[in-house]
């Protein structure tokens, strides 16, 4: 009766062994997008046209129903004493620089997700939570998403934010490159309310073309860089400027893509991974059967 009751169990254990195993292998496999199409959108900067007016954080609370106040409260300046990033409150916010040709005129600059070509966020997330769409977006699925903020980590821009202070249902927040919006032939809200036309939205190729014929015009004006054209592989965001970028707080990069390696190990790893509820589950099955044989061997 022994080994009929430890066959009985091994058998058992195998059964719920495979059926763990094959729900990982099929609903637990990363997959993120990762389109990169010749028609991909993107929005190009013009830092020297840039007032500072702070429109286009204020629309960007709006459009993605973020906690805002009215858009006269974003006429204050006090904020360009220091410098901000884009955290869970506030996907985009202007920061402001010196300016090295004319003193009394501040630069300007913009910040948000930059929507890379080969974003290395998309390459960290180990559960396929975000993906590179072929309308040049950069998104995150909440319904995929571990928490494991590895996207913070990885990318070298430093934008998505994690929400802290939420104990229940936390995202991780960022530019979005208002996706919704887009998807309805709209512009992306701070493109939409740009009172200057400092932003310009179209395809990123010829957004490219614009660039090098501004700088090709205004040689003074321009210095010879379309920032984000080549930098970690190209990003969907491009800025122009009157000066080095690196004094105007946008990193120096080289043309390289962010690591990529990792996503083919790391997505490999977790198609065949026992999700929790799984092991869970296996575990409780086997603390039945241990159970079973013991009350079994003790009525004997």
């Amino acid at each position: 009766m022994k080994k009929q009751n430890r066959r009985n169990f091994l058998k058992t254990a195998g059964v719920l062994t495979a059926a763990t195993t094959g729900l990982s292998a099929k609903s637990t496999q990363a997959a993120p997008k990762n389109i990169l199409s010749e028609d991909r959108s993107g929005v190009l900067v013009d830092i020297t046209a840039c007032i500072g007016c702070r429109n286009c954080e204020w629309a960007c609370k709006k459009a993605h129903e973020l906690p805002t106040q009215s858009i006269e409260h974003y006429e204050d300046k006090s904020v360009f004493k220091k410098l901000r990033r884009p955290d869970e409150t506030a996907l985009t916010v202007i920061n402001q620089y010196e300016n090295e040709k004319h003193l009394n005129q501040p630069v300007n600059v913009k910040v948000q997700c930059m929507h890379c070509d080969h974003p290395a966020c998309v390459s960290a997330c180990i559960v396929g939570a975000i993906s590179k769409y072929e309308n040049g977006s950069v998104t995150w699925d909440t319904d995929k998403c571990i928490g494991c903020r590895y996207c913070m980590v990885a990318c070298p821009f430093q934008i998505p934010s994690f929400e802290y202070e939420k104990a229940i249902n936390p995202k991780i927040m960022k530019c979005d490159f208002c996706f919704e919006r887009t998807k309805e032939g709209k512009l992306p809200a701070c493109v939409d309310i740009c009172p200057v036309e400092a932003l310009t939205y179209g395809p990123r190729t010829d957004l490219i073309k614009i660039a090098r014929e501004k700088i090709k015009k205004y040689p003074d004006k321009y210095i010879n860089h379309v920032y984000g054209e080549n930098e970690v592989g190209g990003t969907s965001w491009l800025y122009l400027a009157g000066q080095d970028f690196k004094k105007i707080g946008l990193p120096e990069f080289g043309i390289k893509p962010a690591p990529g390696v990792s996503e083919s190990i790391q997505h490999g790893i977790f198609a065949y991974f026992v999700p929790p509820a799984s092991l869970y589950a296996l575990l409780a099955g086997i603390m039945w059967l241990s159970k079973k044989r013991k009350e079994n061997e003790e009525e004997k």
